[in-house]
């Protein structure tokens, strides 16, 4: 079912229902701290900017006067003047900054706990594939979310309060306007006011027309920038695989033609770009321009002073100044529309992912504890996140201690019932209980490697473990990784650095590290060849024998460290689960302590 997508109003809501919550939950008392710093900030900055003008109207009376004595009398309030408008000015731009980073700082780490808990992070992958570079979303968009709304914001009072506060100095200095149009004396009060708000008015719309069209062509051009830096990142994640293949050709010609789309979407906004910045170079011509146009009648007719005259050109400039805020920043108010709209699909994306809203019907797995310390799997039917079956209707019961094995041809479901056990599949019906209160260890075919020392390797997920060395040790060289027992305080690049044969092996001395409960294995020892497999599975009959483990594997000799095989059979309406015991091999206890023998010597 494709979804139509939500309009701006609808995501602009959204946005602001999260992102306000700054000074409504946790954070609310730093949120009004910087507030109030700010606007204290931009009231300086308006009394400077008050007095400053009123100087100006001073010192042209007093040249206008040839009055040496009067110029230097109000040169002398200059230096003062100067001092408290910079460090107005420097207050704001601090305090904007701060309520930048601390806003960004909220709204990243909700956004980025989101993303993270509830392993959401992977399930993205299947219900959201369009997002294609989430932690860009996160990184970036948030950013520019953020830091563009806090100085549109403060812009937009600063703009408010400086053409209230100019346009009354215009009413009072430039007065009214009169003239005589066809024999009738036509009156305007406030006329220099007046004439401001509609040139702002009318350079505003000018901007809003011709700018419209450029939302949508940045936020393409944003898209196709995170696909372009997803599609490099997977490249190098996946530089030896292609390099041995020698798939370089192929690759130069996908990542120039993703480059292309980027290319094409920053044609679109140049072009659009280029229509504002007509409309913004003819306002920025006319800007000093009309002022001068507009009080000139009444300087010559003697109506108003040379002082009055610069005074109310300055103020002119600052109400219309204030008043098309909205034309000088309307490039930068579609670039941050189109940050927004990323930032609201990522939260809309997640929101969807939490359970119970995933399934377009009712049925959904059923996840719970038992309390005789088994796993059971009842009436489970696992699907893809299109509706497709993969296993249908199974149910097996796993005892305590009970070593199982879950086999079958590609594609029958195997990885997807371990990623059901492990809580990441929410796609099926059924119900899996897993015993109450019991550690469990996942052991997928390739191990995640942390950044850090290999002692946060080896201790991960649980870095702050009071593992002592001793035991660290002892557990490297039964799993035949003794040779880096002395570099476990290097930090170096442990992902880069091990084959996938030695990940495979940490991933071992990580669970007679942690000595879990249950082991739930995923080809964990694909890499290995049998002896090493031997003497690693052999945990399961020593130091790990009261583990329960579950895993999946097709290589010859894993039914002799196994007391159980689960096999999966294919069918149109979804894979067959059936289950036998496995007999007790004494040839697996000795093969065992023979790979032990050989991997001390």
């Amino acid at each position: 079912m494709t979804e139509t997508p939500a309009p701006a109003r609808s995501r602009m809501r959204r946005f602001f229902r999260q992102a306000l919550r700054f000074w409504t939950g946790e954070t609310r008392l730093r949120a009004w701290l910087l507030t109030i710093l700010v606007l204290a900030f931009i009231a300086a900055q308006l009394g400077a900017a008050v007095g400053l003008n009123q100087w100006n109207r001073l010192f042209f009376d007093a040249l206008d006067k040839r009055d040496v004595a009067a110029v230097w009398n109000v040169v002398t309030w200059l230096p003062l003047l100067v001092v408290a408008s910079a460090l107005a000015l420097s207050g704001v731009v601090v305090s904007r900054l701060l309520l930048q980073v601390r806003w960004r700082e909220y709204l990243t780490h909700r956004i980025a706990g989101w993303w993270i808990a509830d392993q959401r992070y992977y399930r993205l992958q299947f219900i959201a594939k369009e997002q294609a570079a989430p932690e860009y979303r996160i990184a970036e968009d948030v950013r520019l979310a953020i830091e563009p709304l806090a100085e549109f914001a403060i812009g937009l009072i600063s703009a408010f309060v400086t053409a209230a506060t100019f346009a009354a100095i215009l009413w009072q200095v430039a007065g009214t306007a009169r003239f005589t149009l066809a024999g009738t004396q036509i009156v305007i009060p406030s006329y220099m006011a007046i004439a401001a708000i509609l040139y702002a008015l009318i350079a505003s719309l000018a901007a809003y027309l011709t700018g419209k069209p450029l939302v949508g062509r940045i936020s393409a051009k944003n898209e196709a920038e995170a696909r372009f830096r997803a599609e490099m990142t997977r490249l190098r994640e996946n530089a030896e695989s292609v390099a041995l293949i020698r798939g370089d050709a192929d690759e130069r010609s996908s990542v120039g033609e993703t480059y292309g789309r980027v290319v094409a979407a920053w044609l679109s906004v140049v072009r659009q770009q280029g229509v504002i910045a007509l409309v913004l170079n003819t306002n920025g011509a006319l800007f000093p321009v009309v002022p001068l146009l507009l009080i000139a009648p009444k300087y010559l007719a003697g109506e108003v002073t040379l002082g009055a005259v610069m005074q109310v050109v300055a103020a002119f400039s600052a109400v219309q100044a204030a008043l098309i805020w909205f034309v000088d920043n309307f490039v930068r108010l579609a670039e941050w529309f189109a940050s927004v709209t990323r930032v609201d699909e990522l939260a809309e994306a997640l929101e969807g992912l939490d359970i119970g809203t995933i399934m377009e019907s009712d049925t959904q797995i059923q996840l719970g504890e038992s309390d005789d310390g088994a796993i059971h799997i009842e009436n489970l039917s696992l699907a893809h996140s299109n509706g497709r079956v993969v296993i249908a209707d199974a149910s097996v019961t796993i005892g305590l201690g009970e070593k199982a094995l879950i086999v079958g041809e590609s594609g029958s479901g195997k990885s997807t019932l371990i990623r059901a056990l492990a809580g990441l599949w929410p796609w099926g019906s059924g119900m899996i209980t897993v015993p109450r209160g019991k550690i469990i260890a996942f052991v997928p075919q390739k191990p995640y490697l942390p950044m850090g020392t290999l002692r946060t390797v080896l201790l991960y997920p649980e870095a702050q473990s009071a593992a002592d060395e001793e035991t660290i040790i002892a557990a490297l060289k039964r799993c035949g990784l003794a040779y880096l027992a002395k570099r476990l305080d290097d930090d170096d690049k442990w992902d880069r650095i091990l084959s996938g044969g030695e990940r495979q092996r940490v991933a071992f001395v990580r669970l007679l590290i942690q000595r879990p409960d249950i082991v739930i294995m995923d080809e964990a020892t694909s890499a290995l060849d049998e002896d090493s497999q031997t003497s690693l599975l052999g945990l399961f009959d020593a130091e790990l024998a009261d583990a329960t483990v579950i895993s999946v594997g097709h290589r010859p000799g894993l039914e002799e460290f196994h007391d159980r095989k689960i096999t999966l059979e294919r069918r149109e309406a979804g894979a067959h689960l059936t289950s036998r015991r496995l007999g007790k091999s004494l040839w697996r206890l000795f093969r065992s302590r023979q790979a032990d023998n050989d991997e001390a010597h």
